[in-house]
């Protein structure tokens, strides 16, 4: 074993001590991206040539900073993202959500189908749909400027149309034209500020993970925004909490005018993303 390896082996008790989620994944990532080098090649790192640096970092892993923010990078999908403060950290589950969402434009069989997301943060949903549905259209809406700066980048040379706004009154000019409307808005309730892991709540935008006393004050808002811009047949999707199966297909309803509203798991089997169809008149 080198001294990096060894000193790896360090780390990942002391992010375990912390209560880090997953210690040996960060202490080996934090290492990688302090002696430039992947994962797989950290044994390749001669003993001179390790940084002392890689100390700093793990102490900053240790106050639960997200890993994200010290690398400035996040893995979605097939893409490497900038992210940092001020803009919503993509997360794992969602990725299962984009995979719903491709295989659903897939099956519309249209040339080039028209796509919105709503609350993009650092536009991860957009592009990865951009990337993987080669022919859509894709047009996505952030609020916080904050957040702006690092989407902004993520999206430069991309065929996303960013926009700055409201979700609840955006892309005026698409309305009853949209194929899919996807969003991963915020959702957690209020009353759970104390349960959220440190990475989120000390260090995501508060504006990207809470929504009123139940958290779905946002997602009730978004489901007159999608009617508004779907044709009829078109598909949303909409994220929430594992803790709210069953409580957001109730808020697209057929007296609102949807049809087949349901829930589906994540890779773990928990309630994770709600669909439904807009209703043929």
């Amino acid at each position: 074993m080198n001294l990096l390896l060894a000193e790896v082996a360090q780390a990942t008790q002391r992010l375990a001590d912390a209560g880090v989620p997953s210690p040996r994944n960060d202490a080996e990532e934090l290492a990688a991206f302090v002696h430039g080098v992947k994962r797989g090649e950290l044994h390749s790192v001669k003993d001179s040539d390790f940084d002392a640096r890689y100390w700093e970092v793990i102490a900053r892993r240790e106050q639960r900073e997200p890993l994200q923010h010290i690398t400035g990078r996040a893995y979605f999908r097939y893409l490497e993202l900038q992210v940092g403060p001020g803009v919503f950290v993509p997360r794992p589950e969602t990725e299962s959500v984009v995979g719903w969402a491709i295989d659903a434009v897939r099956a519309m069989d249209v040339v080039e189908p028209c796509i919105v997301d709503l609350c993009t943060g650092s536009g991860a949903i957009a592009l990865a749909l951009a990337q993987e549905v080669p022919r859509s259209r894709v047009h996505a809406v952030e609020l916080s400027e904050d957040a702006l700066v690092w989407t902004r980048k993520n999206v430069a040379g991309s065929r996303v149309d960013l926009r700055q706004g409201n979700a609840l009154d955006a892309f005026r000019d698409l309305d009853g034209q949209v194929d899919l409307v996807i969003s991963n808005p915020p959702y957690i309730p209020l009353t759970e500020w104390e349960y959220v892991a440190p990475e989120a709540r000390d260090y995501d935008p508060e504006l990207a993970l809470f929504s009123g006393e139940d958290g779905l004050d946002l997602i009730r808002g978004l489901e007159r925004t999608a009617h508004r811009l779907l044709r009829p047949g078109g598909v949303v999707v909409v994220e929430h909490a594992d803790t709210q199966g069953g409580q957001v297909p109730w808020i697209f309803t057929e007296e609102r005018g949807w049809a087949d509203a349901a829930d589906h798991p994540d890779l773990n089997n928990r309630p994770r993303f709600a669909t439904a169809r807009k209703a043929l008149p």
